[in-house]
């Protein structure tokens, strides 16, 4: 068993989509970044390539290949998976935790588990989200931007 961690952040900017764990989130702002920016779903790669000893998300979607321009985080975490299972692992578990001070997430985080666990081909129990606020403390307090962390069991 292998044990992997991941953890990604982006800055928000007003007049883009929120996308997180692969859901719309209706905002006023969304999350900058070379592809769709759903921090989350970026965490959960980060934390699937370094259990397996694969890098990091920046060496297989780099920012400066226009290809991966705009590209759905969901589409890069089946390519993450089919890299992983390729080099002779399983997934076990995925926990996660969104970082956001708003919006509020929790009526999103069924859905956001629901679409982890269908793209990475695993039961609705081998995944838990969960969402926390930094207490408005710091750059995420103040809502500009949002983080997440991400954990995850190989076998």
């Amino acid at each position: 068993m292998k044990i992997g961690q991941g953890f990604d952040v982006h800055r928000m900017a007003p007049g883009l989509p929120l996308i997180i764990g692969g859901v719309n989130v209706p905002f006023h702002k969304g999350l900058v970044g070379h592809s769709d920016a759903d921090v989350l779903l970026h965490a959960i790669c980060d934390s699937l390539l370094g259990a397996a000893g694969l890098r990091d998300i920046g060496y297989h979607f780099p920012n400066n290949d226009e290809s991966f321009s705009g590209m759905s985080s969901r589409k890069m975490l089946i390519d993450v998976k089919n890299k992983v299972i390729n080099a002779g692992h399983q997934i076990g578990n995925i926990d996660c935790t969104v970082i956001a001070e708003e919006p509020k997430l929790s009526s999103f985080i069924p859905i956001m588990a629901q679409n982890i666990a269908e793209d990475l081909g695993l039961d609705l129990g081998q995944v838990n989200v969960k969402a926390k606020t930094s207490e408005r403390l710091g750059c995420l307090g103040r809502g500009e931007g949002i983080a997440a962390e991400a954990i995850c069991l190989i076998i």
